[in-house]
């Protein structure tokens, strides 16, 4: 009788289709974003990512062996500088003593086995809000380059594990490796964005860092000329070779889920690490569409956590990372 083979056997009920599954979300697959800021006793909630905080590095320890006891064992972090401290050659982000350079040292001090990458990129210590540097009304590649490879080596000498360099100048892989390499941190990964669009769902980020580019005569208004056209699918292929060529031990492709025809031509195409970051405007919009109860919110973020990985992330870096976390345990 026909049909002999029928699919719908395998979904009977719930302990066949989970013995079946085939992508399981786990603890180990999540990078926690983390946004620092200076001062004491500050746990500063985001106005557009709800349940999303900035915190001071007092409590930064707090949260940290939260997400350690929560199985999260990688972080990625960010820090919003003072507009004092900024410039057009991001001065600020060498300073040894810096933000981000306390940061490292505060979460290898609570829990020295936590994987820590860092963002480098000049925008959260640019004047103007880029994340290069400017010269008669452009990005300046190459001086560019050179700051990275100082911001990453001091990153390093703090104590990192990972660099995270997000500033789509081209060359910059091989200058940060050098870099490193030249100041015996061999053993300092690269965690290279590869594949990252100019989109326009990195608004909400940009509020928890105030590095938006600003509106000023002889600034670029915004960040076309170096991050990626959304249009162009096999320029990310060229893009993400010359990072793996150049020395990246893990590629990224940002946003998350607008692009993840994107992910799957990379891993059809190179056998490396790929990371996927689950971006802000991404989290903001199911925050707010489940606060006007229009969308379930837990169902919709365990369905998007898991197409990012069934379309071939190995790494997802997310703001939801706790509640799924939470949610599968």
């Amino acid at each position: 009788m026909f049909p002999i083979r029928r699919n719908r056997r395998l979904r009977t009920n719930a302990a066949i289709r989970g013995l079946v599954r085939e992508t399981i979300i786990t603890p180990n697959d999540f990078l926690v974003p983390l946004f620092i800021v200076e001062g004491k006793g500050i746990k500063e909630e985001i106005a557009s990512m709800p349940n999303y905080y900035r915190y001071s590095l007092d409590l930064l320890r707090d949260e940290v062996k939260t997400l350690w006891n929560l199985g999260l064992k990688s972080v990625l972090l960010f820090v919003k500088v003072d507009d004092a401290l900024k410039d057009n050659k991001g001065n600020e982000a060498l300073n040894p003593n810096g933000l981000m350079q306390r940061a490292i040292k505060t979460v290898k001090d609570i829990c020295p086995d936590m994987l820590v990458m860092t963002d480098v990129a000049l925008d959260p210590f640019s004047s103007y809000g880029h994340d290069g540097i400017i010269e008669n009304g452009k990005i300046i590649n190459d001086a560019t380059v050179e700051v990275l490879a100082e911001m990453s080596i001091s990153h390093a000498e703090a104590g990192v594990d990972f660099v995270a360099p997000s500033d789509m100048m081209d060359g910059r892989i091989l200058g940060i490796r050098e870099g490193l390499d030249q100041s015996n941190f061999l053993d300092v990964g690269i965690m290279s964005y590869s594949a990252k669009y100019a989109s326009a769902f990195y608004g909400p980020f940009r509020d928890a860092l105030d590095s938006a580019p600003v509106d000023m005569i002889n600034v670029p208004k915004d960040k076309k000329t170096y991050q990626m056209d959304f249009a162009n699918r096999d320029e990310a292929i060229r893009e993400t070779e010359m990072d793996i060529n150049e020395g990246a031990d893990i590629v990224m492709v940002k946003p998350g889920l607008s692009y993840l025809d994107i992910v799957r031509d990379i891993r059809n195409s190179f056998e490396i690490p790929i990371a996927v970051y689950q971006v802000s405007g991404e989290y903001a919009m199911l925050k707010a569409a489940a606060e006007k109860g229009w969308l379930d919110h837990d169902s919709v973020m365990l369905e998007q956590i898991t197409s990012i990985k069934r379309a071939g992330a190995d790494i997802i870096a997310s703001y939801f990372a706790k509640d799924v976390v939470k949610l599968i345990s």
